[in-house]
């Protein structure tokens, strides 16, 4: 006859450590049954009698005793997996998220995105390769491989014939010509009403801006240039774009380089920099207007000076009218050009980057230079 399952004899410090769990109940369940078990046994008790008592199944309490013989009070604790075996190949995974992340509409579905149930549904009926998987389950499987429910975005692709003959042209000038070459562009409307921004303040405790219910102020728009071989940026507001304005924007450029050399301005496409009044007088006092390729402003060089002149002047600001909002920008540009970086570091910037460029073989722009077959 085999011999009755009992625990080996405890130690002092195991028979203590038993005794507080089973006074105490103040563990887990898991942790507090199990302890009764091993200390029950210990005790003299059988197998079914133990069993009765913890309301358990006679193969538990011996799976119970046997796993303390082996590894001792570590047996308190177990590691289980949680759930029933995974019923899912790597290989399946990987069909599942190549399903989840491929539009509906190209694998003959009525519709334009996947939920949770109608995916799982569909992998139910894949010919040829039925994927039994509960939306839970799937659900985990998405976010673990990183796919997660995002919104779409949308972007527009320059469809500008000549894009790279443009980017060419823009990035000729600015390598060999940069301190002859400016950027015009301009920004708004820009309206008077209090605007939202960011700044330091107490946790819990944000700054606060009064709202406004009826402006009457009209707006502005901010016509900029820029001087890249001097890195300076001035401009003036007006209350409308148009090829007046941006000629009046223009003249002063010309008049920064008065040696009657050619230069070179940087613009978008905008109806209001090509009116034929423009071109004349550009033609008239040698100005080569660049043109950016058609949703393509980002190559203008002045797109990334915008980007501070906003954050500092408008952001977080409650100008009263136009005229003080005008004057806190120019305030603001007289402190940023006084405090630009020196000429001679950003042509050493630029040289570096065009001496990368020339090495990669990466055109201005990311794109890949023609090779020679």
């Amino acid at each position: 006859m085999a011999e009755p399952v009992k625990v080996c004899r405890l130690t002092d410090q195991e028979g203590r450590k038993l005794q507080q769990i089973v006074r105490r109940g103040s563990t887990s369940t898991v942790r507090y049954r199990r302890a009764m078990m091993i200390l029950a046994s210990a005790g003299g008790n059988r197998v079914p009698v133990i069993a009765q008592l913890v309301q358990a199944d006679e193969d538990t309490v011996r799976d119970v005793i046997h796993r303390f013989n082996e590894i001792g009070l570590a047996c308190l604790d177990p590691q289980w997996a949680g759930g029933r075996p995974r019923l899912l190949s790597p290989d399946d995974e990987d069909f599942v998220i190549q399903t989840a992340t491929t539009r509906p509409r190209k694998l003959g579905q009525p519709f334009t995105r996947w939920s949770i149930r109608k995916l799982a549904s569909y992998l139910r009926k894949v010919h040829g390769r039925m994927i039994r998987i509960g939306r839970e389950a799937l659900r985990t499987l998405l976010a673990r491989r990183g796919v997660t429910f995002q919104r779409t975005k949308t972007w527009k692709e320059s469809t500008d014939p000549d894009r790279d003959a443009k980017l060419d042209r823009i990035e000729h000038v600015l390598e060999h010509f940069p301190d002859r070459t400016f950027a015009f562009d301009e920004f708004g409307p820009l309206g008077i009403h209090p605007t939202g921004g960011t700044c330091w303040a107490e946790q819990g405790r944000p700054d606060r801006l009064p709202a406004t219910y009826h402006r009457t102020h009209g707006v502005t728009y901010f016509h900029g240039c820029y001087s890249v071989g001097d890195d300076t940026l001035w401009g003036i507001n007006r209350r409308r774009k148009g090829t007046a304005n941006t000629l009046a924007a223009l003249k002063p450029i010309r008049a920064a380089r008065p040696d009657g050399a050619p230069i070179y301005i940087i613009l978008d496409n905008l109806s209001a920099h090509k009116g034929a009044k423009i071109r004349r007088w550009a033609k008239k006092n040698k100005v080569e207007l660049c043109f950016t390729p058609t949703n393509a402003s980002w190559a203008n060089p002045i797109e990334a000076h915008f980007g501070p002149l906003r954050q500092f002047t408008l952001a977080n600001s409650h100008h009263s009218n136009h005229t003080v909002q005008t004057r806190e920008l120019h305030r603001y540009l007289r402190w940023r050009n006084a405090n630009a970086r020196h000429p001679d570091v950003l042509a050493a910037q630029r040289r570096e980057r065009a001496r990368i460029r020339a090495e990669k073989g990466i055109r201005w722009g990311g794109r890949p230079l023609a090779t020679a077959a």
